[in-house]
Parts: C-alpha cells; structure tokens; sequence
C-alpha cells in the first residue's frame, strides 16, 4: 500500500500521481463525476500511448526504447491505479448497502 496519503480534499489525476503533482487548486470546485471523467480520459489517453509504444517496439520503428518502456509502464500503473480505486469504490458501496438504519 502507498504510504504517500493525500488528504480527502486533495484530488489527484493519474498523470500527477505518477509523476508526484499535486492540483488541488485546479480541481477544487468541481464535481466528483467530473473529476472522475477527466481521469478516466488520462487513463485512456495514456493506454492509447503504451499501446503504441507497444505496436512500435513490435514493429520496429521505436525511436527510444527507454521512452517507449516509460510509457507502457504509466500505462500499466494508471490502470492498476484505477482498478485499485473502482475497488474501493465498490467495497465503500458495498459498506454503505451493509449499514442498518
């Protein structure tokens, strides 16, 4: 488990937790869904980028092999990232259902 724990009010894409950005002055203000669907689209955007690290190393028409290697690496710790959180989510959702009025 990480031990770099941010607070509640601190929200963080994908791309700033892996290079170690805080934005919680750019994302305050919005809506959970929306923040939700922008990191959703920075996953994508970055599986779309190892993908094709991929294809190229595949086909041989990578320029920088270690680039190449960065990138399908964000990719693999963006999605297990959000796994990670739809996990969460789901076990928090779970919780409420569990709790008796």
């Amino acid at each position: 488990m990480d031990k770099n724990v941010q607070g509640i009010g601190q929200q963080l894409s994908t791309s700033d937790l892996l290079q170690g950005k805080s934005k919680t002055a750019k994302t305050e203000g919005k809506d959970f869904g929306d923040v939700l669907k922008e990191t959703l689209n920075e996953v994508n955007e970055l599986q779309k980028e190892g993908q094709k690290a991929m294809s190229d190393i595949a086909t041989g028409q990578v320029k920088d092999l270690h680039q190449a290697a960065i990138a399908i690496d964000k990719a693999e710790l963006s999605m297990k990232m959000m796994l990670e959180v739809r996990n969460k989510a789901i076990n928090a959702y779970k919780e409420i259902l569990r709790t008796q009025i």
